[in-house]
């Protein structure tokens, strides 16, 4: 089974308390277009991630707003921002390191937050089971891309009906398999456990 492999680039969830705080009380995330998976938007607005006097300026948000907000980052990004970030699944935030989020209205500082997303096939049931996976499973997933054909290992399946067949990678991790902006086929070949 083929799928897409998106390139993730760096980006927030936020809470709507912290939207609030961001950007002014009863603000709500503006739609700018939709995302891959069902439901999910990439906002018109924007926030400068900081750690200490070190930041990135125009980090994307992703909607809708989330029960806990995070920050996903490169490797790259981590040591331009002298930052710690675990590789880590999304909502997994115990431990991980602090972010401070700065809006046009005001900054929030996140205790935990701050990670690397590890690479991750977004599923529904019926592809897992065609693919003869379950959620939680670790895979091997090869990429055929010009001139850097890669295999991926320790990729995690997620398995949901809320989600649409797809794999997402960071900027890291493209740029070092070539993997083009707007992403390249892929395949599972070893399920590693």
């Amino acid at each position: 089974m083929d799928f897409i492999v998106e390139v993730s680039a760096r980006h927030v969830h936020l809470t709507q308390e912290h939207v609030e705080a961001l950007f002014g009380e009863g603000h709500e995330l503006t739609f700018d277009r939709p995302l891959s998976q069902p439901g999910q938007f990439l906002s018109k607005e924007k926030v400068t991630i900081k750690n200490g006097e070190r930041k990135i300026e125009r980090v994307s948000i992703l909607g809708p707003v989330r029960k806990a907000s995070q920050v996903e980052i490169s490797k790259t990004d981590c040591v331009g921002l002298r930052a710690e970030a675990f590789i880590r699944e999304s909502g997994d935030l115990e431990g991980t390191a602090p972010i401070e989020i700065e809006g046009p209205e005001g900054s929030i500082t996140l205790p935990e937050g701050l990670i690397i997303a590890k690479r991750h096939i977004h599923m529904t049931p019926e592809t897992a089971a065609e693919a003869g996976v379950k959620d939680k499973d670790v895979v091997s997933v090869a990429v055929d891309t010009d001139g850097r054909k890669t295999i991926f290992g320790d990729v995690v399946v997620r398995v949901s009906e809320k989600f649409a067949l797809a794999m997402h990678i960071d900027t890291d991790e493209a740029n070092g398999a070539n993997v083009p902006r707007n992403g390249c086929q892929g395949r599972i070949i070893d399920i590693e456990f």
